[in-house]
């Protein structure tokens, strides 16, 4: 006997179509006729606005028409929004697919699939699908706000991903999408006029600071005057402050230093040890009366024991180091401005410049940066080696990919002499969440044999071991 062939259920024609659209137009941008005009039936069919369907419409503008729409963007793309077009979630796969959809605890609600799908569709599309040729400023800045929408979408805050400062613990898509819309956007900006587009203000006032421009704006700088100068260096300091403010906060997380016992604790209600207090009372404990009688109140030591420490912190500034010296710059100038720390920074390419003066100012280090070249590691070293006053109250943060050339042996004997002098070597290959930065691997295992292995990664890694350091 033949077994029955399963009954097509419309809906998830419907869903398949808009996916099928999605593929075309993400690998070919010409348009299919037939997939186009089943799509717009379908989208018109679910009461969604046919401006889905339009690459060139942002989704901004497309909440901005239909507001009830913005509570649907936000997590489609989290496993609780695929989980609930799911009535109650406790059907197996073998039921759910089975289900036409008509009902019942576990049903797969498939009208509710084929609306996410189309929903996804146009976040997917915009943030993806970029064409090629020049772009303009509005075309950056939509598609700033597009990739917004897609964090958004992924359960994060706009501009999250793109910045490393999203979920890099995790191991699933959100770690390895942050670089792939870095990159989309560095793209993009290289593809703008920029300096058109920074000589006229009201061009300028559309971009959003980011780290790809950024780093073109670095790169630049020394070709812009003006107008375009000013802009440059208005959205660079932008920047620079919206990390800063992140930073610090990651920073003042955790105190420092150690309790200092020997100062007795403020005896204030605020610093009441309750648990102490009463396993310390319990023999005072009444069964007749059923009270706790008190004889002493005991309060927690808040005072920290604080050591002065000096952080030494060498930047690689060559090209390929732009993310890590923005990051290390600021994360610089914030330990700069912490109680009894003592921080000296240093940058090279080829040679070494001492911006120490200049720590606590980010902006003015930036500025005073030039990305590009090749590098020389023992140069800086030799600028760094007379900073180390006491090697046990000093560590030294190198940030660089250790690509030295002909110089790598020179640079690994003087780490290893400062190393074994007592300094607390750190060395750094990337302060991103991307973890995409290359280090060189003969440098990577030479560190790791060191017992000083390289980290790399969520600029996160970076602020605990500067923070243990320091208690």
């Amino acid at each position: 006997m033949n077994e029955p062939v399963p009954h097509a259920v419309p809906d998830d024609n419907r869903r398949q179509v808009l996916y099928w659209r999605l593929l075309a137009r993400l690998f070919d941008p010409e348009e299919q006729p037939g997939l186009e005009s089943v799509s717009l039936a379908v989208v018109e069919d679910i009461g969604l606005p046919p401006a889905l369907l339009d690459p060139q419409t942002a989704v901004d503008s497309i909440v901005q028409r239909h507001p009830e729409l913005e509570a649907e963007f936000d997590g489609l793309m989290t496993p609780e929004a695929e989980a609930a077009d799911r009535d109650g979630g406790t059907a197996t796969e073998a039921e759910a697919e089975a289900d036409t959809g008509s009902g019942g605890r576990g049903a797969r609600d498939r009208a509710a699939e084929v609306r996410r799908a189309a929903l996804v569709s146009k976040v997917l599309l915009n943030v993806f699908s970029t064409g090629s040729g020049a772009v303009s400023a509005g075309q950056l800045s939509r598609w700033q706000g597009d990739a917004g929408w897609l964090e958004r979408a992924l359960g994060c805050r706009p501009g999250e991903l793109r910045s490393g400062r999203g979920p890099a613990s995790d191991g699933g898509l959100l770690p390895a999408l942050g670089p792939e819309l870095g990159a989309i956007e560095a793209d993009l900006v290289r593809r703008m006029h920029l300096r058109e587009v920074l000589a006229d203000p009201a061009l300028a006032a559309r971009l959003t600071p980011s780290m790809s421009l950024i780093e073109q704006l670095l790169r630049d700088k020394n070709n812009l005057s003006g107008v375009a100068l000013a802009n440059a260096k208005a959205l660079i300091r932008r920047f620079v402050d919206e990390v800063a403010e992140v930073l610090r906060t990651q920073v003042e997380k955790a105190t420092v230093g150690e309790l200092d016992r020997s100062v007795p604790p403020k005896r204030v209600f605020r610093n009441l040890d309750l648990d102490r207090t009463i396993w310390k009372n319990l023999t005072n404990y009444s069964p007749e009366e059923e009270r706790l009688f008190v004889d002493r109140l005991y309060y927690r030591h808040t005072v920290r024991r604080t050591t002065p420490q000096r952080l030494v912190v060498v930047v690689d500034q060559s090209g390929s180091m732009v993310d890590s010296m923005v990051n290390c710059t600021i994360l610089a100038s914030i330990f700069a401005g912490l109680p009894k720390v003592d921080v000296h920074l240093i940058a090279y390419d080829t040679r070494a410049i001492d911006l120490t003066p200049w720590v606590h100012e980010p902006f003015e280090v930036l500025l005073r940066t030039k990305l590009g070249g090749g590098n020389d590691g023992p140069v800086a070293m030799a600028m760094a080696r007379p900073k180390i006053a006491e090697p046990k109250n000093t560590a030294l943060v190198w940030i660089s990919d250790f690509y030295e050339f002909d110089r790598s042996q020179p640079l690994f004997e003087g780490i290893e002499e400062v190393h074994r002098s007592g300094v607390r070597f750190i060395p750094v290959g990337s302060v991103t969440s991307s973890g995409r930065q290359e280090v060189n691997p003969w440098f990577r295992e030479r560190f790791k044999a060191l017992g000083t292995p390289v980290i790399s990664g969520h600029i996160g890694k970076l602020v605990h071991e500067l923070k243990t350091f320091l208690t």
